[in-house]
């Protein structure tokens, strides 16, 4: 349960604060409290009769009202009433900042409690606090604005930010929060996750298949030959998250989660060295594992007459070389692992000059 499952929880309770509110408005301040004291007792038998428990935030909340309301009747002083929904958002307060600032986050016992068999990574934990922290601040501004209100504001304009502000702002923030998380999610690119023989068993972000060496994910690779019997190579992007500005295979890229290996191959030559290509020979297959990923290389080769233009978006150039050449590039530690580990594989490739 995130933050967002302990508002889920909260706010019911704070239901009879607002019936309270409108009922005032209408018959008094007596037949307020009754009928707010009415409505806190039905969601009691509610959750009592539906879930089979007793919330104890709504009967928290309940006998608020009725002490604070008692009070305020006695002493003919609804300061003390008005006090009720700053004395609930400070118990917020005061929980969300023992879970930020304490070693015991009591947010994250409360989640996995609620979400049993779910572990957070320690990515999802800082996101949580992240969360918890820009809620925090929304709460703090909140709380003050509702003391002020209660001291020095009509009961009309304590009324409002007491309560429906309060609502406004939770609103504005998730939705805030939702937006953010859909079009980050929106520019995450999938992969698919394969076994050892290439059969589909999931997907994962991008960034989780170079993060663990567990999930194998399948890679295209291409060799390009003209008729020289010259070989294409691209030096890698600068900006590249695996070995950047190094000299590799003429097209080197993912397959996209929902592609087959084909379609992959030819996008991936079109969007690297502007070549449409078709006829291509897959010449191996092979498991490839770094240290933190693991990748299935399809590796393919083909001969064309063709003129490649490099994309400067996707590599940092393209050039023919001869194999010999290609050598004294491993030697020099100026080529990709994948390339030093097919130099047997391109060597043993006959083109005949034309």
């Amino acid at each position: 349960m995130n933050q967002l499952g302990l508002l889920k929880k909260i706010l019911p309770g704070l239901l009879p604060i607002f019936i309270f509110i409108l009922a005032d408005e209408i018959w008094g301040t007596e037949i307020g409290l009754i009928v707010a004291v009415i409505i806190g007792v039905l969601q009691l038998l509610y959750f009592a009769v539906k879930e089979r428990r007793l919330e104890k935030f709504v009967l928290f909340d309940t006998l608020l009202i009725i002490g604070m309301g008692g009070v305020s009747i006695v002493l003919h002083n609804d300061i003390f009433f008005k006090l009720k929904p700053a004395i609930i958002e400070f118990i917020m307060i005061a929980f969300l900042a023992f879970s930020l600032f304490s070693k015991h986050n009591l947010m994250l016992k409360m989640s996995e409690r609620y979400m049993k068999g779910i572990e957070f990574n320690e990515e999802q934990n800082v996101v949580m606090k992240k969360s918890l922290r820009n809620l925090l601040i929304l709460l703090l501004f909140h709380f003050a604005l509702t003391l002020y209100a209660t001291f020095y504001m009509s009961t009309a304009a304590w009324a409002f930010i007491s309560t429906a502000l309060f609502y406004i702002l939770i609103a504005v923030y998730f939705g805030v929060e939702l937006g953010v998380k859909y079009f980050k999610n929106k520019n995450i690119e999938y992969l698919p996750v394969v076994d050892e023989d290439g059969n589909l068993i999931g997907k994962a972000s991008r960034e989780q298949c170079h993060r663990d060496p567990s999930m194998i994910y399948p890679v295209v690779r291409l060799h390009v030959f003209n008729p020289k019997g010259e070989i294409l190579l691209q030096r890698r992007s600068l900006k590249s998250d695996i070995e950047p500005g190094k000299w590799d295979a003429a097209v080197a890229g993912h397959v996209r989660y929902g592609e087959d290996i084909e379609a992959a191959i030819k996008r991936e030559t079109m969007e690297e060295i502007n070549l449409e290509i078709d006829g291509m020979q897959l010449m191996n297959k092979r498991l490839f594992k770094a240290k933190t990923s693991t990748a299935l290389m399809f590796v393919f080769i083909i001969v064309t007459d063709k003129i490649p233009r490099a994309n400067k978006n996707e590599v940092e150039e393209i050039a023919f070389f001869s194999i010999a050449e290609i050598k004294p590039l491993i030697a020099n530690a100026k080529a990709s692992i994948g390339l030093e580990q097919e130099l047997e594989l391109i060597s043993n490739i006959k083109i005949e000059a034309r």
